[in-house]
């Protein structure tokens, strides 16, 4: 009777355990090839080979490479949902300056963390193809309406510089990440490590500082 009462993993649930891991391994692979060479210069095999499985695992998995890009990206822009709804719900009883502020850290928190998430939007977007529009309409229309309403009322209350919202809103979302997508060159061509956390928190600043330099208190 010895270890009749250790509960046993049932080999379905096994297999199940072993594909989920398996769907992971090639995401993540899959984010990291197409943030560096695009949806045209990645190969399923490059992804395959990067996340350490059989090739024919992907087609089992994804279908295909469409399927896959679009998985990956899901991944990504579901993830940064999830930060900035926790942000908006945490200071939820905030001033709008205050809510803005934390969701611009939180933008640079999580782009220095996922550096994909500006890359790919860089790769997609140098030209027209449907992958962009998809993403335009699944992901990014629906995250950045909000953020420029935000931005509106922030210019009413004297915090914003005045000026086209979207245009405002979309300058301060490629300063918060795209500078980090650019962390490589920038530290080429200028000597700043934006990898360095000093330099992170010091960039969000100053981001803070030149788009929002109303007082707080011109916000309530």
């Amino acid at each position: 009777m010895e270890n009749a009462h250790v509960p046993r993993i049932k080999p379905a649930r096994k297999q199940q355990q072993r594909s989920l891991v398996t769907q992971q391994k090639l995401l993540d692979a899959a984010i990291e090839a197409f943030s560096e060479n695009g949806f045209k210069g990645t190969s399923t095999r490059d992804i395959a080979e990067r996340a350490g499985v059989h090739h024919p695992l992907i087609t089992y998995h994804f279908k295909n490479k469409d399927r896959l890009w679009r998985a990956a990206a899901d991944h990504i822009f579901r993830e940064f949902h999830a930060k900035l709804d926790e942000s908006n719900k945490a200071h939820a009883g905030d001033d709008p300056r205050s809510r803005m502020v934390s969701l611009i850290r939180t933008y640079v928190r999580y782009a220095h963390r996922q550096p994909a998430l500006h890359k790919v939007l860089v790769q997609e977007g140098s030209y027209p193809n449907p992958r962009h529009d998809w993403l335009v309409e699944t992901h990014l229309r629906p995250l950045f309406q909000p953020m420029i309403e935000a931005i509106r009322m922030l210019q009413a209350n004297g915090v914003a510089p005045p000026g086209n919202p979207a245009l405002l809103a979309s300058m301060i979302r490629i300063c918060a990440g795209g500078l980090i997508a650019l962390a490589q060159e920038i530290k080429g061509t200028s000597d700043v490590d934006l990898t360095a956390e000093e330099t992170l928190e010091e960039m969000t600043d100053l981001i803070i500082r030149v788009f929002l330099p109303g007082m707080e208190s011109d916000a309530a």
